[in-house]
């Protein structure tokens, strides 16, 4: 039987985090401001739908949250559209797998071991249960090993390809893999894969501009917890 209170737990966990190098880069340490909004009396309220067209009433208030939320989204990370509603990357990645695919559709990730992140076709993952995944990897110097990306495209004619990491250490090249979707298109009648980009762990690296943004290179971008 657990005694302490949830208060007592929380405070816990606040100095775990407090006194621990937390080496997730998904994970981050929001500002009192992103908490406060976070624990507010928005809780309170169903919103399902998107702004202007909800399923319940009385969102008029929320309806301006989410629109400030995307103009917001937009202005920071210099992009025409965002979408503001997924609470984690996970669901985020599953949006984008709904929205373009359909179940079973081949889709190319790099691969866990590699560096990859579960969503991209993990067996213990929705991405691996319903889609024929096909995974990229690494080279001898954990360099992502574009010749070997370059062959399983072209010998597996993808639907989507996602190209992110969760555990990579080296600067992603975005338009290398673009330049290879382009050269793959043209000997496919102008037929090639979606290109989504999972950003979630340099979603802030790229808002800071320390790092290239991949927005006007991909088709779809996601990120989570920036």
């Amino acid at each position: 039987m657990i005694k302490e209170s949830y208060e007592e737990i929380i405070e816990l966990e606040r100095q775990r985090q407090n006194h621990n190098v937390e080496l997730i880069a998904s994970e981050n340490f929001p500002s009192k401001r992103v908490l406060d909004a976070a624990g507010s009396i928005l809780t309170n309220k169903y919103a399902e739908g998107y702004s202007g067209k909800r399923y319940y009433g009385g969102c008029e208030f929320i309806d301006i949250i989410e629109t400030k939320a995307i103009e917001d989204a937009c202005t920071l990370f210099n992009c025409n559209y965002a979408n503001v509603q997924p609470h984690c990357g996970s669901s985020a990645n599953q949006a984008v797998y709904k929205a373009l695919l359909k179940h079973g559709d081949t889709v190319m990730g790099m691969d866990l071991g590699a560096g990859g992140h579960l969503t991209h076709g993990h067996k213990m993952s929705f991405s691996g249960q319903d889609y024929n995944i096909i995974s990229y990897g690494v080279d001898n110097n954990g360099i992502i090993d574009l010749d070997d990306f370059t062959k399983k495209l072209y010998e597996n004619n993808p639907k989507m390809i996602i190209v992110g990491a969760s555990s990579y250490s080296r600067t992603i090249n975005y338009k290398d893999f673009r330049d290879i979707i382009e050269e793959y298109a043209k000997k496919h009648n102008g037929e090639k894969p979606y290109y989504m980009v999972d950003m979630a762990h340099v979603a802030g690296l790229i808002a800071a501009r320390c790092t290239s943004n991949s927005y006007s290179i991909c088709r779809c971008c996601n990120l989570n917890n920036t």
